[in-house]
């Protein structure tokens, strides 16, 4: 199973969004999908909340293997499960990095033996949830929107991920995504200009734009190209493509 985290230290830059149709899309592809929402906000538990497992997120980090295995063996799903945000992940904050970090790959090795890629949706901040996360994963994305607050939020993150590399040297960041870029808007224009300069091999070849769609799909718990109006069609494009990047870069096995 491939694990892959999205994460910013920045709300409103679109993890969820990228989460939920990652999502959508690779269990469209057959593969079985499992989604771990570790932000207390639970946004991604109420997208794909027809999909919910029972099984609270916060147990990720204290129940331990054995508990897992038995609550996902012989469970029938449609190739997407969910494991909700629950109050209790907003005490992992007490917790013990390592610790932390400790039990939800042990989590995460059991939750291999039933899925083929595991996504992790995280909380705007890098609080043991989101620490833990990155330095269990395999891979993370970074969705960025246009903003100068977004682009420092970035520049903190990019000096995070070297040093948590160092922690979990099998990391691979995929990038950052120009999430909602507004082409009518010269600051969008200028600030992607300036991330592009200043992380060339780290920005994504191409970007999202900003799309009333998308956040349509996501409170009517469906993926973008399921609103069927006709300025649906360029998100399900943009969309498409960032789920094809991620899936020939996650190598994941049909």
């Amino acid at each position: 199973m491939k694990t892959l985290v999205t994460a910013i230290q920045k709300g409103g830059q679109g993890k969820t969004f990228a989460t939920c149709h990652l999502a959508f899309d690779f269990q469209e592809r057959g593969l079985r999908v499992a989604v771990i929402d570790l932000d207390t906000q639970g946004n991604a538990s109420w997208t794909l909340a027809g999909h919910d497992s029972g099984y609270p997120a916060s147990r990720m980090f204290t129940a331990g293997g054995d508990e897992l295995r038995a609550w996902f063996a012989g469970r029938e799903d449609d190739g997407l499960t969910l494991i909700a945000a629950d109050a209790s992940l907003a005490n992992l904050d007490k917790m013990d990095l390592a610790q932390a970090a400790g039990a939800l790959r042990a989590s995460i090795e059991a939750l291999g033996e039933f899925f083929d890629v595991c996504l992790i949706d995280t909380a705007p901040s890098l609080g043991v949830a989101m620490t833990a996360a990155v330095l269990a994963a395999d891979y993370m994305l970074s969705p960025v929107e246009m903003e100068a607050y977004s682009l420092q939020g970035m520049k903190k993150m990019v000096a995070i991920i070297g040093n948590l590399r160092k922690q979990n040297p099998k990391l691979r960041f995929l990038g950052m995504v120009p999430n909602k870029v507004d082409a009518r808007k010269p600051r969008h224009v200028s600030n992607l200009a300036t991330l592009q300069q200043a992380y060339p091999q780290l920005i994504l070849p191409f970007s999202v734009g900003a799309r009333d769609s998308i956040a349509e799909a996501l409170g009517e718990q469906m993926p973008v190209w399921k609103i069927k109006k006709t300025a649906a069609r360029k998100a399900t494009q943009e969309v498409r493509a960032l789920a094809d990047y991620v899936f020939t870069k996650m190598e994941i096995a049909q």
